[in-house]
């Protein structure tokens, strides 16, 4: 991309993350206009004095906009670790959903849930939840190696879903254990960003920008890897250490999401895709756009889930996965045509 290009993207970005947040946080059971989203935020940072209801302010300061800001920076973490690993093992089918990481952070929190451990207050199970996907990740990628030493795009996303298979199997074990947890664990199966307060996006969007910053650090190498191993050793790149290194940091990214909003599958594929079709490959853009269009796409799919059965609501990993269930069939089989 040219140099007014690249202007031309940041500026039509910035405007769309705007529209995208002004939009979600006003829509709801209750309406409210942007002009008031404006003025209640005005008046909690700077203290103005605008007129505005005080029960609309509480509801746009406690529970909208850090609802709508953990939907967006999970939809951006998720669909930077997503376009990481993706070029990483030269697969677009390939993610942290698919190499385990989501189970893993699933299985640590579904294990606090269920045996009501408050250790750490209400970050205990994110901070399990994250512990499970870090070693999770470790462990595929040990048992990878002992199985093939070059960390081969097929043999990782192949031990990542079996292991993501077994780790589901005691998942539903522990559910169906659990007994009186049972909803709150499937609820949390199917990601909820209801009732997170500040804390969630703040944590969140500190570990979305120490990872983003090591991926854009390395762009040169996600550039190399995209092209194969044997391309980026040609040019003197120790391929496996590269490997290990991003995917234990998508997978910390990823796990960092899920262990706050639970699981939402799909997102780590289809914003890279659409990403990489409106930016090209270069990894230096590639990482932020496709952050602004993951989370602009997820909170869509939030805002959806909220108003299309008011005054209940769906869980948004429910909404992605009738939207990315027909994406991945789309690529999976574009992807064979395409080798014949």
């Amino acid at each position: 991309m040219n140099r007014y290009k690249t202007m031309s993207a940041i500026v039509i970005s910035t405007a769309a993350v705007l529209i995208t947040l002004i939009l979600c946080i006003g829509s709801g059971s209750v309406f409210i206009p942007p002009a008031d989203i404006i003025k209640s935020i005005s008046n909690a940072v700077f203290g103005t004095g605008y007129d505005v209801a005080e029960n609309t302010q509480n509801i746009i300061i406690s529970v909208r906009i850090p609802r709508v800001l953990l939907a967006f920076f999970t939809g951006a973490s998720l669909s930077v670790s997503g376009a990481a690993v993706q070029s990483v093992l030269c697969n677009p089918l390939a993610s942290p959903f698919t190499l385990g990481t989501s189970s893993g952070a699933s299985l640590g929190a579904c294990i606090i849930f269920a045996a009501e451990i408050t250790i750490f207050g209400n970050l205990t199970s994110t901070i399990f939840g994250l512990t499970a996907a870090v070693i999770t990740t470790f462990a595929m990628i040990a048992f990878t190696r002992k199985l093939d030493g070059n960390l081969q795009s097929s043999t990782v996303v192949l031990t990542g879903m079996v292991l993501s298979l077994f780790i589901n199997a005691f998942v539903t074990l522990i559910a169906n254990i659990a007994d009186e947890k049972y909803k709150l664990i499937m609820k949390w199966q199917t990601g909820s960003f209801s009732g997170r307060g500040w804390e969630a996006p703040l944590y969140l969007l500190a570990a979305l920008i120490i990872c983003m910053t090591i991926f854009i650090l390395c762009a040169k190498q996600l550039d190399l890897l995209t092209f194969g191993d044997e391309q980026a050793q040609s040019v003197g790149l120790d391929s496996k250490k590269s490997k290990a290194m991003l995917i234990i940091t998508a997978s910390l990214l990823a796990g960092t999401a899920v262990s706050f909003a639970g699981v939402i599958g799909f997102v780590d594929l289809i914003a890279p895709h659409i990403a990489r079709k409106l930016f090209g490959v270069r990894h230096k853009i590639l990482i932020p756009m496709s952050a602004i269009i993951g989370g602009i796409f997820l909170s869509f799919c939030d805002l959806f889930a909220r108003i299309v059965i008011t005054p209940n609501e769906l869980p948004v990993g429910v909404v992605t996965s009738l939207m990315g269930a027909p994406f991945f069939a789309y690529v999976f089989f574009r992807r064979r045509s395409a080798k014949k």
